[in-house]
């Protein structure tokens, strides 16, 4: 089935405690794609300039990501983020923000993308993820994702976009923020009541939380001695998810044991996008690598009814 993420193209400079890397591939639509990538062919749409060349190109292209829809702007650059992480990864501190062709980025999907039967929103202005949603009318399956900036700038667009979809991605504080609920059961209610059929609230280090008006699941994060980037993890995570249902024909929100699995190889795609930095373990990486991670998270977590997909 088509999968169809819109969202930030980038170069990303990190510093972690255990390293650093100067404008590497970065960017909400790459790090989904790549994890995307392994379960069904997605394609991306998103700007570029003219300093993102073939050798970036080729990191897609060979996990068979389609950039029919990536679009780039004569004489722009591509949009840059600096940042470092302390001992404590879960907090990025942002050094430097360049928003290059990003700032004016005005979503432009192909006669195929808007045919998508499934559609993945990511990081982005809120009113351009409704425009986005209302050319893929015909999509299944819709999720979003968003960060505290949209809802200080964009709150009232921001609840009308999450109206829209099946599925919300954002973590436990955001969810928190945008609702001005400090329980996290009691937001995600709030949350549901827009529309959704299920909130999936990202905890990083300590899992991610499914929570839908008739059940909720959870999983820890898979357990890892070794942790260098944590840049683009919890894209990672939506890629897996959102990926492995998109190859599921038949799959939805409703049919539990399809989401435990969907949420289950997130959490795999995502322990092994932190174990490199940006890109660099997953595009190294290979499904049997990912199904025997997933058979020993299952064997630790003891979830019941989620074997691997056949």
């Amino acid at each position: 089935m088509s999968l169809v993420v819109v969202g930030s193209i980038a170069f990303d400079s990190v510093r972690t405690p255990f390293g650093e890397r100067e404008r590497m591939l970065g960017g909400s639509a790459v790090h989904f794609s790549l994890a995307a990538s392994f379960f069904t062919p997605p394609r991306v749409v998103g700007p570029v300039g003219d300093d993102f060349g073939d050798r970036e190109l080729a990191v897609l292209h060979e996990r068979g990501v389609d950039t029919s829809d990536v679009e780039r702007i004569p004489d722009g650059r591509t949009f840059f983020w600096r940042g470092r992480y302390e001992f404590d990864l879960n907090t990025a501190h942002t050094e430097d923000t360049q928003l290059g062709v990003f700032g004016d980025f005005d979503p432009k999907l192909s006669a195929e993308a808007r045919a998508t039967d499934t559609l993945f929103l990511a990081n982005i202005q809120p009113d351009l993820q409704r425009a986005v949603r209302a050319q893929c009318g015909g999509a299944r399956l819709a999720g979003l994702d968003s960060m505290n900036l949209w809802i200080e700038a964009a709150r009232d667009s921001l609840l009308r976009a999450i109206g829209e979809v099946d599925l919300v991605f954002m973590n436990d504080a955001e969810v928190r923020m945008l609702t001005e609920e400090p329980n996290l059961v009691r937001a995600a209610r709030h949350l549901l009541d827009r529309g959704p059929r299920a909130v999936v609230a990202k905890q990083g280090e300590y899992g991610a939380a499914l929570f839908a008006r008739d059940r909720f699941f959870s999983l820890p994060a898979y357990p890892l001695e070794t942790v260098v980037d944590p840049t683009g993890a919890g894209d990672s995570f939506a890629g897996g998810f959102m990926g492995y249902l998109a190859s599921r024909p038949a799959a939805d929100v409703a049919d539990e044991a399809e989401v435990r699995r969907a949420m289950t190889y997130g959490s795999v795609l995502a322990s092994f996008n932190v174990e490199g930095f940006g890109t660099e373990r997953v595009v190294a990486l290979t499904r049997e690598e990912i199904d025997e991670r997933y058979e020993e998270f299952r064997s630790m977590t003891a979830l019941a009814g989620s074997s691997p997909a056949p």
